[in-house]
């Protein structure tokens, strides 16, 4: 991969922690049940960090903190979710902008941050760069 020294470079990941757990990237249909029982009837926060990197190598950073409540799910709903596959390689074994979405009775923060880049602060990182 060749690197533009003219370009903006952007990088986010997204964590979702469950009490004193953090949660994996569901790679299993197992894993992604676990998590959805888990999650199931509480709330839980999930962090999301994007970096960004200016032309000339400047550098700036934010962690974004949002909390979703899920509603308490039935056995039969997170064998649903989970047909889907929705949830593969997703933070927390559910990805927010799909099927899963039905399950949330609760949100505070920034629902792109749950997406995977919180769009707002992103933006606002771009700007104090420099960028236009």
């Amino acid at each position: 991969m060749s690197c533009q020294r003219d370009a903006f470079v952007i990088a986010a990941d997204t964590v979702v922690a469950a009490g004193a757990r953090i949660l994996p990237k569901a790679e299993l249909p197992e894993d992604a049940e676990n998590c959805l029982a888990l999650l199931s009837g509480r709330r839980h926060r999930v962090y999301t960090a994007v970096a960004v990197q200016a032309p000339g190598g400047k550098q700036a950073s934010r962690t974004v903190l949002s909390v979703v409540g899920f509603a308490r799910l039935t056995p039969r709903q997170i064998e649903n979710y989970v047909a889907t596959r929705e949830w593969e390689q997703k933070a927390g074994g559910y990805a927010i902008q799909g099927a899963a979405a039905a399950f949330i009775n609760f949100l505070s923060g920034s629902y792109s941050g749950v997406v995977g880049l919180p769009l707002y602060e992103t933006f606002s990182l771009l700007t104090g760069l420099g960028y236009q």
